[in-house]
């Protein structure tokens, strides 16, 4: 006979005989339910991971890895910051910029981050330059006053390029009639779409000698703007550079800077991996009730199991291996599942939208028009290993209660 006995005999209640074709059907309906579970959580996690690569991607696309900027005041000896970063081999990029807040007059005013780049420059650290739509980004000459704006915040001023905007900021210079807003008229010579809504409304991007000309800082700039190979080590190689230049610096980067909107989103996938696991948790209360009923069932096959020299540890054991087997199926099954279903929900997702003649996801209101997915291997080993745990703990009291079952009782009307 198979060693050890109590697998064996696991084994063989697994596969259970016509009389006990419902207790069958019940095993079946607990495997399918964790099957169903897990492909339900691997899928869900893969598009919500899916969306937090799509929105960090576009986001990173305009924004900078890492940001070296003045403690309290400006930049001067940008030059050298900017030499001492492209000396360290993790830095692909650098560039100075000047950004202050600022109030933009068109046909409606919409405040937004005004930025000041070196056109020549700019494209180390973000691709605004591939986003325009309108224009070039080196059409913002020193002393043109030119301007740059996102797509919607165009829209919301109503004006195109060619048309002039008013820049107001809020400084105050002093005259002799008094203070006066600091503003200046720009013309607009390009529109971009970054496809992030942050950017897209809240962003406009002139020359940096103009806007240093117009917050008066002569040569400084607000920092220096690094882009690195891998984003991962932004915080630590933004230190480094400050340590390198030896003084009072503010470092930042990406995970800092949207630190509120990363949480979020970590904690909707935390609640929503928590939610789906209920669908898990159902399949292991129905292999409670399907092992229950086998042990009613066996009582007789128990005794003759203690009879023979079986410990109740051994029969515990039993229905343990029985119990678990079910669990490593559906867990197996429902992994094949969510991965296949994961790899071609793209494909389904545009097959449903030919039968049903829609677009669920039309470009005109989304900015994501696809369905982008991120399947991880920490995530699948995760929910794989949950699924495990929740099948051996629904093991548990039915295996303990077969071996609670005393032979004489069991087999007094045998």
């Amino acid at each position: 006979m198979f060693k050890p006995v109590p697998v064996a005999i696991g084994l063989r209640y697994l596969r259970a005989k016509r009389r006990n074709g419902f207790i069958s059907f019940i095993s079946l309906a607990s495997i399918l339910g964790i099957a169903l579970g897990v492909t339900a959580l691997i899928t869900t996690l893969s598009v919500m991971s899916g969306f937090q690569r799509e929105i960090r991607d576009r986001m990173l696309q305009m924004a900078a890895h890492t940001t070296v900027s003045g403690y309290g005041e400006p930049l001067q000896d940008w030059q050298r910051a900017v030499q001492v970063a492209l000396q360290d081999p993790r830095v692909a990029g650098a560039a100075p910029y000047v950004e202050k807040e600022a109030l933009i007059l068109g046909s409606n005013n919409q405040p937004a981050m005004l930025r000041g780049v070196e056109p020549a420059q700019e494209g180390k650290v973000s691709v605004i330059g591939d986003k325009l739509v309108q224009g070039k980004l080196v059409d913002l000459q020193p002393g043109g006053f030119r301007i740059v704006l996102g797509r919607e915040l165009a829209v919301w001023l109503g004006v195109g390029v060619g048309d002039d905007v008013i820049v107001m900021l809020a400084d105050y210079r002093n005259t002799p009639m008094g203070g006066i807003q600091t503003q200046k008229r720009f013309v607009v010579s390009g529109i971009f779409e970054a496809g992030y809504n942050e950017f897209d409304k809240g962003l406009a991007v002139v020359n940096l000698q103009d806007l240093q000309r117009l917050l008066r800082m002569g040569g400084g700039v607000t920092g220096v703007r690094l882009r690195l190979h891998d984003m991962d080590q932004a915080f630590v190689v933004g230190r480094d550079l400050a340590t390198r230049l030896q003084g009072p610096f503010r470092v930042s980067d990406w995970t800092q800077d949207n630190a509120n909107l990363f949480r979020a989103l970590k904690m909707e996938k935390t609640v929503m991996a928590i939610l789906l696991s209920l669908i898990i948790a159902m399949g292991a209360f129905n292999l409670v009730s399907s092992q229950v009923m086998l042990v009613t069932d066996k009582q007789a096959d128990i005794a003759i199991l203690r009879t023979l020299g079986l410990t109740p540890r051994q029969v515990m054991q039993v229905f343990m291996v029985q119990g678990s087997l079910i669990g490593v199926i559906g867990t197996v099954a429902g992994v094949l599942g969510g991965i296949l279903l994961t790899l071609n929900l793209d494909r389904i997702l545009q097959a449903i939208e030919r039968v049903l003649g829609v677009q669920l996801l039309p470009q005109d209101v989304y900015y994501i028009t696809g369905l982008p997915t991120d399947l991880q291997a920490g995530d699948v080993a995760a929910i794989a290993c949950v699924a495990l745990a929740m099948a051996f703990v629904a093991t548990l009291y039915p295996a303990w209660r077969a071996a609670r079952t005393a032979p004489a009782e069991a087999l007094r009307y045998e």
